[in-house]
């Protein structure tokens, strides 16, 4: 069973997870550390529970998602997850972060790309990819079935989702992608988001006025 923790890091406010199992292996979804402080609370929590860092994971590669990918990438010698639809977003890195006025050095390390409904194997655990664009053009959710939950990225937040108004958005395909890849989900999913708290797709579906427009479609 995977144990979640959250951080909550940046000007963006962006949720930074780590998962790790019973035999303390981990993985890093979305490193949004950008200070030195933000970086030695992410190592030290990794440092004081003995995790074994293995896998890196990107829902999505704007900025305030991926500031940590280099340092993590360099600590751990891990390598990072993502769709190739991205590629074009990680590279404008540096480009993205001067429009508001933050240094961040272009992405050095390795890359793996990653396909719609791949599975992702961590120990005894899976994940399916699911391809959702909208938000960005190659976002991506991370599925695990057996725990009921999503690491959705800034797909669907609680009474939200994700803005389309970025180079890049697209919100037909953002339609798309919650009709096709999640509203088939049971309502008990938990779904993390990039953003705020942890919702269920149930709640999201009674709640959430973007989704019940769409249902309502």
């Amino acid at each position: 069973m995977l144990t979640i923790q959250t951080f909550c890091f940046n000007a963006f406010q962006e949720n930074t997870y780590v998962l790790y199992d019973e035999n303390k292996e981990a993985i890093i979804v979305d490193p949004g550390c950008y200070t030195r402080i933000e970086e030695k609370t992410l190592t030290d929590f990794i440092a004081k529970n003995e995790l074994k860092p293995t896998l890196l994971l990107n829902t999505h590669c704007h900025l305030d998602h991926v500031f940590g990918n280099n340092f993590m990438s360099e600590t751990y010698g891990l390598t990072a997850l993502l769709h190739s639809n991205e590629q074009i977003v990680l590279d404008r890195l540096p480009e993205a972060a001067a429009k508001y006025g933050i240094p961040v050095e272009a992405y050095k390390g390795p890359i793996q790309y990653i396909q719609d409904q791949e599975i992702i194997s961590f120990g005894k655990e899976e994940f399916k990819v699911l391809l959702t664009p909208g938000h960005s053009p190659g976002s991506v959710c991370f599925y695990h079935q057996k725990q009921d939950f999503i690491l959705g990225g800034d797909l669907i937040f609680k009474d939200s989702v994700g803005r389309t108004d970025f180079p890049g958005c697209n919100p037909e395909d953002l339609i798309k992608s919650i009709r096709n890849q999640i509203l088939p989900l049971p309502d008990t999913l938990s779904i993390y988001a990039g953003h705020g708290p942890v919702t269920q797709l149930g709640r999201e579906r009674k709640m959430n006025p973007y989704i019940k427009h769409l249902l309502n479609s």
